[in-house]
């Protein structure tokens, strides 16, 4: 019995439970499939990441303030991050990884770095 590709349609050789001719056709077809939520998570991930380089070009002594008007004119967002840590006094810092922020009084917020 012979198999065809369900990308390209061409003839099968090799092992009896291949399923694509090549590892081309077995890439375009997982990318196919998968393209919604890899654009999610890209798209995530991009801002994750813009986010983290924001947070850790201002903090370069591993605490300091800045201002909400700072971080939006680099292009921040609030929207995404990796994690919320909340004190026992109920303050509650964002975090991205190590690098976090802390909301304060009058748009100011407090970036701070989690030692490892």
């Amino acid at each position: 019995m012979e198999r065809a590709c369900p990308e390209c349609g061409r003839k099968i050789l090799g092992r009896a439970d291949k399923k694509f001719c090549s590892d081309a056709c077995r890439n375009s077809r997982n990318n196919l499939l998968n393209k919604d939520n890899k654009n999610l998570i890209r798209n995530i991930n991009n801002m994750l990441r813009k986010n983290y380089r924001i947070l850790e070009s201002l903090n370069i002594e591993n605490k300091t303030k800045t201002t909400k008007d700072k971080l939006l004119r680099l292009g921040f967002s609030f929207d995404y991050f990796t994690g919320i840590y909340t004190t026992k006094t109920g303050s509650t810092y964002f975090y991205l990884y190590d690098q976090g922020y802390l909301p304060l009084e009058n748009d100011y917020y407090l970036l701070v770095k989690k030692e490892i």
